[in-house]
């Protein structure tokens, strides 16, 4: 009569952990590599905004209109706006957008300004 097969063997087992324990080792670093760089702002006095307010102003209403200084601009003029006054506002673009305005029309005004050349974009809501 045969002998009847009591114990297990666990050794493929531990194998198979030490081979999928040596990939996490090696990809959990990889891991931590990717994300958004960011600036973290600066704490700023009012103050010392109202003194030098060389800050584009733009503004997105609830119905989607553009406004750059109280004046309405028209989407298609947008980046052209921002293209003509980018040298007299070095300090970069203030998006105030209201809170029921849409998304779209807020990433167009952030789109056509990286394209017009600013590179400091803030968004506020407003």
């Amino acid at each position: 009569m045969r002998d009847s097969f009591n114990e297990i063997n666990i050794t493929p087992l531990t194998d198979i952990f030490l081979v999928l324990l040596i990939i996490m080792m090696v990809i959990a670093p990889l891991l931590d590599q990717q994300g958004l760089n960011l600036a973290v702002p600066e704490i700023v006095n009012e103050e010392q905004i109202m003194k030098d307010p060389k800050i584009m102003n733009f503004s997105v209403t609830a119905d989607n209109k553009y406004y750059f200084n109280d004046t309405e601009i028209q989407a298609a003029d947008i980046e052209s706006t921002i293209a003509q006054n980018a040298k007299d506002f070095p300090d970069g673009l203030l998006i105030q957008a209201d809170e029921n305005a849409e998304h779209g029309a807020v990433v167009k005004l952030m789109d056509s300004a990286r394209n017009a050349g600013v590179t400091s974009i803030s968004l506020s809501r407003g």
